[in-house]
């Protein structure tokens, strides 16, 4: 939506250079407007786009007191009833009765330390963290618009909004088939995916010959391949993976590192590009078949677990 949003709020005030390539005028005789364009930009079109997010903020705080507690919390604060009811709307009847009792029965356990279960599921989460933010997809989405307009595609926003379209639609396809695929399909052929879009860039960066359209569809190819693997999937099992004892100190462990690592690809992104996108698109390339080997080796699957499964399965090993 915010592609969008941005996209009817940036008007027909487009990047100065970009006007001059798509009208072919002459620089000294269109350069008041094309300095109009571009300062309307910096002093006010980006405040537009700022305030513009109240809006999204706004309706998420009034939802927000539409949403039921999370069972589990219901249950450690006596409130069974409306534990099992929400249960119950989700798993029905019966297997609300059975996911109450195992509840239930690890609620009152105490919390244990952290490295309880061994070292590897910490290392796991961290590294499922640091994989989501390594493979670069904040550093393209940051930066889409320059990227395009490097590679000469146009208006870069329109670029941008095309992109946002094809993330919403690979982002559905993860939410119908994460529990009929499972999560680890999902993040390999997703991490095999941003490694071949990767690589399509590299290519196009090294020679000329290669039209810039084959970059922006692989940049096309490597966002999509995000969208419905280590997007949504990688925060599914952060929550699943823990054992119940440890998992409040764990997740926060974990997010806390894909916020450093968020940091880290967005502030070497743009020193990388500038000195060789040839070879930043070739890094994150060989980060996301990395990333689809760990995945393949030592992450375990969670469909159909629940933390009570998981704490059973720490346990054995």
């Amino acid at each position: 939506m915010v592609y969008f949003v941005n996209f009817i709020i940036l008007g027909d005030h487009i990047a100065p250079e970009i006007e001059e390539v798509a009208s072919g005028v002459n620089k000294i005789t269109n350069s008041a407007l094309l300095v109009g364009d571009s300062n309307w930009s910096i002093t006010t079109g980006w405040r537009l786009m700022f305030v513009s997010e109240a809006v999204p903020a706004a309706l998420f705080t009034i939802l927000l007191f539409f949403v039921p507690e999370t069972p589990r919390y219901l249950a450690m604060t006596g409130k069974d009833e409306k534990a099992l009811n929400i249960l119950t709307k989700i798993n029905g009847r019966s297997k609300a009765q059975e996911i109450m009792s195992e509840i239930k029965a690890t609620v009152v356990e105490k919390k244990e330390k952290l490295f309880t279960y061994g070292a590897l599921v910490i290392f796991i989460g961290i590294m499922l963290s640091v994989f989501q933010q390594a493979v670069g997809i904040n550093a393209v989405l940051y930066y889409a618009p320059r990227i395009f307009e490097s590679l000469g595609m146009g208006n870069p926003m329109m670029q941008t909004v095309i992109m946002g379209i094809v993330n919403i639609s690979f982002t559905l396809l993860a939410i119908f088939t994460v529990e009929k695929w499972g999560r680890k399909p999902l993040l390999i052929w997703g991490s095999l995916g941003m490694a071949i879009g990767a690589a399509g860039v590299m290519l196009t960066s090294m020679s000329s010959a290669i039209p810039p359209v084959v970059a922006v569809v692989s940049i096309m190819i490597y966002s999509a391949s995000f969208m419905f693997s280590w997007g949504p999937i990688c925060w599914v099992l952060i929550s699943e993976i823990f054992p119940n004892t440890i998992r409040g100190a764990a997740v926060a462990i974990a997010v806390a590192f894909q916020w450093i690592f968020n940091f880290i690809v967005s502030s070497t992104f743009v020193p990388m590009y500038n000195m060789s996108p040839a070879f930043t698109y070739g890094l994150y390339g060989v980060i996301c078949v990395l990333a689809a080997v760990f995945v393949w080796k030592l992450v375990p699957e969670t469909k159909g677990k629940t933390l009570e499964d998981m704490t059973k399965l720490w346990k054995k090993k």
